[in-house]
């Protein structure tokens, strides 16, 4: 197996990794990555193999947990409820509870609050430049994420600030340890206030239901079981950050695509734009599985306890699934990727994401005909995430 070496903070890396991932694939279906110490794929069949096969989850097998530092133990004592880091049975439990509150009707009767949000966003558009992340794309999720939970919108600058925070420990870290230990203090920080704001919100609603997906995941049962205070404080930033952190990105990263490209998001080619854009400029690029046993997977044998990183923005690129793969066409014909994962974990937002993203930008182009660029966008370094600092434009 071919070792490749990349850093991840590298300049040019961070505003376009797809060349490595190109020259990645060129090696076989898996290749080391030696600033990861971990085997990689950015092949489309080894990442839905490895998606699909239970042989695999996101768990770290018992004998391999690290020991928890005592600094970090408030995140961590969150993340331990996590349906994202879980398997079977407690991943079971607490998926089918969730779906039974986050439910297809739910999220579709968000669509006329979706439309009438993205009108009253634009309408507020500064005059002249302004930037777009700033102003619409980071605002329209976290409204609509608060409308949904059914907590004050006016709290929405303190979500997003908390949510940032947090998902700030999944991206790579900082080599100064001074530097790493003020992120994790961050994280910690928000963590406590977001946990605090929850509980507060949980046991409001126990003794006061509402029309609202934290009324409805109290009431969630299935076979006598319900969630705890805690999985509900949990799912309640799950959804929150997961949801909303992909969908800023993917704003940003789609609308940048759109106006690079000269195309425009319409009602006629939502559907399979936004997949495009989905398919293209994925927000998150890497998402990793432990094996539980030996396995094969197209060649390399895994030992129970190895680690294994799925490319998703390579994978959506692999010429063995799309034709001119690195070329932008709104109207291509929708195939799986693998931005939402596959398999037991596939993400229970995407649904929402979809929905957003569909409504939103077809609404923007038709809002701001003339918007364009002011700036070359440019991504930050938030590796394994993928996003821009800013999207600096002018629609008039």
């Amino acid at each position: 197996m071919k070792t490749l070496s990349q850093s991840p903070h590298d300049p040019d890396f961070v505003q376009n990794p797809y060349p490595f991932y190109e020259q990645a694939r060129a090696q076989g279906p898996f290749f080391r990555w030696s600033d990861y110490n971990m085997v990689c794929t950015g092949n489309a069949a080894a990442c839905n193999a490895v998606f699909r096969d239970r042989r695999f989850g996101r768990e770290t097998p018992a004998e391999l947990a690290p020991k928890i530092p005592a600094h970090l133990a408030p995140f961590y004592a969150v993340e331990a409820h996590s349906m994202l880091e879980l398997e079977p049975p407690r991943h079971t439990r607490l998926r089918s509870l969730v779906l039974r509150a986050f439910t297809s009707r739910r999220i579709n009767a968000l669509q006329p609050e979706i439309e009438a949000l993205s009108h009253q966003l634009i309408d507020a558009l500064p005059a002249g430049g302004f930037d777009l992340l700033k102003h619409f794309g980071q605002k329209l999720p976290v409204i609509i994420i608060a409308r949904l939970l059914g907590v004050p919108e006016s709290m929405s600058d303190d979500l997003l600030k908390w949510s940032n925070a947090m998902v700030g420990m999944y991206m790579a870290g900082p080599a100064d340890p001074i530097a790493r230990r003020a992120r994790e203090d961050r994280a910690i920080a928000a963590t406590e206030s977001f946990v605090a704001f929850m509980r507060q919100y949980v046991e409001a609603r126990r003794q006061d239901p509402r029309d609202d997906l934290i009324t409805s995941l109290i009431a969630a049962e299935e076979a006598g079981e319900k969630l705890s205070t805690d999985e509900l404080i949990t799912t309640c930033i799950l959804l929150l950050n997961a949801g909303h952190e992909a969908t800023v990105h993917t704003i940003g990263n789609g609308v940048k695509t759109l106006l690079e490209t000269g195309h425009r998001a319409t009602a006629s080619n939502a559907e399979t734009c936004i997949e495009e854009i989905l398919r293209f400029d994925p927000a998150l690029h890497m998402f990793t599985r432990w094996a539980y046993e030996e396995i094969e997977v197209m060649g390399h044998t895994f030992h129970r306890g190895d680690q294994v990183a799925l490319l998703l923005a390579a994978a959506n690129r692999d010429p063995g699934v799309w034709d001119d793969p690195d070329q932008f066409q709104p109207t291509r014909p929708i195939k799986p990727n693998v931005t939402f994962g596959a398999g037991l974990h596939f993400c229970v937002g995407a649904p929402l994401a979809r929905l957003e993203l569909q409504t939103a930008l077809p609404i923007l182009f038709q809002r701001l005909p003339k918007l364009r660029l002011t700036e070359a966008p440019t991504y930050g370094d938030v590796y394994h995430f993928h996003g821009l600092t800013r999207l600096l434009v002018q629609a008039d």
